[in-house]
């Protein structure tokens, strides 16, 4: 959940480390530190700071810290309140190691007892603090030799990075569960949590895998695993710019990428085209069941990817919270499936989830936006969003290029099941090469959906409706909301509303309809207007040119026309923006939301 950084080479540490704080501040803003050995005294300097990476930087403001390497760490709290204390780098008794910790420690509270009964006194509540104390109290000649003792005591997931006074021009790495690369400069090196942390001074990474420690100098990086063989790692070049990842004019990551994704459709349906030959859809053509495994935003792409698979490839699909998934009987033989859907690669829930499928027998199937990412290296196939980085913690662009790669997977499975005729085919997929356009159409409405915003923006609670396809983008348009804004939201099947959430309704209460011109557009009418009749204030998003809706409703958001089954990529947007626009009317941090991350790599 927490993100790290760590340097050694010939530049000073302390701008580097800060740089590549702020490019992981989307996975966790709590409180954030760093830890510089100085060359002079050969003595860890060691600085934390409550808060966000601007507060650890005025901090730090007048400090002249030097030193040519040194660790850095953004926390997501989960063992302990945001503190100074609780903060990292966490240092060893004797204050010679600094490690930080990305992931859980599970026998953490074993092991501090172990500790204690030695001596060690713990300045936290964190479970990353055992390892610091237990490479200082297993210390054996070196780091690396001691990092192969402190992981065989470690269980949970985790990525650490450590170094140490006694090696000032050392830090290894250790990697289970957890995210972290090393990016190779020229008398320099990295370790990071995602690539975009460094980004600016190499495009050059190997990617860690589980079980793998890493022995990272200027000049040379070693890899071995837990039996201590050398591993030979591979380079993962990297094309993407850090440019991409900067605001471009917008007041917030969010909004720069929502209007990023006609691109991203795009790019996406481009990219799809090299999956094609993998022999993916040749065992997918043969399933007899197929589970989509998510969660948050991911799991509302799994829902739409249902009613296209089933519509189009004719295979019955479950769409599950990952985090339950695992946790539950599985009905798996020889030709189920299993899809995870995770836009960094990391989400633990359901990394987890894919692979004790696996291990049943199940094939499977990432889709991930991050290339070289845990689930895209577990899964038996990958399909990959191109998205490029999404730094808002509130998925926008990621969302419509999952539903693509759903759409598609659908559409080609279909096809070689001989189940979708060729010209139904062709005509659905002419219709998604216009969706870019269309979605560019919506985002000229911008201003328009701002203005709706504001009459809304103090509301206490909202309803989102819809039905079939479009009742997945309630969801998500109800989760948005909730995420930025912290207005309380909930998204309904409409035919559900009269089971319930009818009762809610009054004069105070938004509804947003979600009710382009599809099969279900009378069902829909017949909903706003029982709001209608509860004086509810309804907000629809309809097809254009649709009349009959402006006369129910107190205000409309249109959307192009296209075929019924690609609506929800078109319907998403209006939603998108409507959140964006009240959170950021309201004040909110929107690209960083209170208590969320982007990448959740905990249970």
């Amino acid at each position: 959940m927490c993100g790290i950084i760590g340097y050694v080479g010939e530049r000073q540490a302390v701008p580097v480390l800060l740089y590549g704080l702020q490019r992981l501040e989307y996975r966790g803003y709590d409180s954030a530190g760093i830890a510089v050995i100085t060359p002079a005294s050969n003595r860890l300097i060691v600085e934390k700071q409550v808060g966000k990476i601007k507060d650890l930087q005025e901090k730090l403001w007048n400090k002249k810290i030097e030193g040519h390497i040194g660790l850095g760490h953004s926390r997501w709290a989960t063992h302990g309140a945001p503190t100074i204390e609780n903060a990292h780098p966490h240092t060893s008794k004797s204050e010679i190691i600094s490690i930080v910790h990305n992931g859980i420690i599970e026998n953490y509270i074993e092991l501090k007892k172990q500790l204690e009964e030695k001596g060690y006194k713990f300045k936290s509540q964190t479970d990353s603090e055992v390892i610091a104390h237990l490479f200082e109290d297993l210390y054996e000649e070196n780091l690396l030799k001691t990092a192969f003792k402190v992981a065989g005591k470690l269980e949970g997931a985790y990525a650490v990075g450590i170094i140490s006074t006694k090696e000032p021009d050392t830090i290894v790495a250790i990697k289970k569960g957890s995210p972290l690369v090393i990016g190779l400069g020229k008398n320099e090196n990295f370790i990071a949590s995602d690539i975009p942390a460094v980004l600016e001074y190499t495009k050059d990474f190997i990617v860690l895998e589980d079980g793998e420690i890493a022995k990272i100098t200027k000049d040379k990086v070693e890899v071995y695993d837990l039996k201590g063989n050398k591993v030979k790692k591979e380079i993962l070049h990297v094309n993407w710019d850090v440019s991409v990842a900067e605001k471009a004019g917008f007041k917030h990551f969010m909004e720069k990428e929502i209007h990023e994704q006609p691109r991203v459709v795009s790019d996406t349906i481009s990219g799809f085209t090299s999956s094609k030959e993998s022999g993916l859809f040749e065992e997918l053509k043969n399933a007899s069941r197929i589970y989509i495994i998510a969660c948050g935003t991911s799991f509302h792409a799994g829902l739409v990817g249902k009613f296209w698979i089933e519509k189009f490839a004719k295979i019955p699909v479950e769409v599950d919270y990952a985090s339950e998934y695992r946790y539950r009987d599985k009905i798996i033989d020889d030709k189920t499936f299993v899809i995870g859907i995770s836009q960094s690669g990391e989400t633990a829930d359901t990394r987890f989830a894919l692979l004790d499928a696996k291990k049943e027998g199940a094939k499977t199937l990432g889709i991930v936006n991050v290339v070289g990412s845990s689930l895209s290296r577990e899964a038996d196939y990958t399909l990959y969003t191109y998205c490029g980085p999404e730094i808002g913690v509130a998925a926008t662009k990621t969302f419509t290029a999952q539903l693509v790669v759903l759409l598609l997977t659908a559409l080609e499975v279909g096809l070689k099941k001989k189940v979708l005729p060729q010209d139904k085919y062709e005509d659905i997929y002419q219709h998604l090469l216009a969706i870019p356009s269309k979605i560019e159409k919506i985002l000229l409405k911008n201003k328009t959906i701002k203005e709706i915003s504001y009459k809304y923006m103090n509301a206490k609670d909202f309803l989102f409706l819809g039905r079939n396809i479009n009742y997945p983008i309630a969801l998500e348009g109800s989760l948005k909301l909730k995420e930025i804004s912290y207005i309380h939201a909930e998204g309904y099947p409409a035919g559900e509303m009269k089971h319930g959430p009818i009762a809610l309704i009054d004069e105070n209460m938004p509804v947003v309809a979600v009710a382009p011109k599809d099969n279900f557009y009378e069902k829909m009418i017949s909903n706003i207007q029982e709001v209608k009749a509860r004086k509810g204030k309804v907000i629809s998003v309809a097809t254009e040119n649709d009349e009959q809706i402006k006369d129910l409703s107190n205000n409309v958001i249109y959307i192009p026309k296209t075929i019924n089954e690609l609506y929800p990529l078109l319907s998403v947007i209006p939603l998108q923006l409507l959140s964006y626009h009240i959170a950021a009317l309201l004040g909110k941090d929107v690209d960083q939301p209170r208590n969320l991350a982007k990448t959740v790599t905990v249970e």
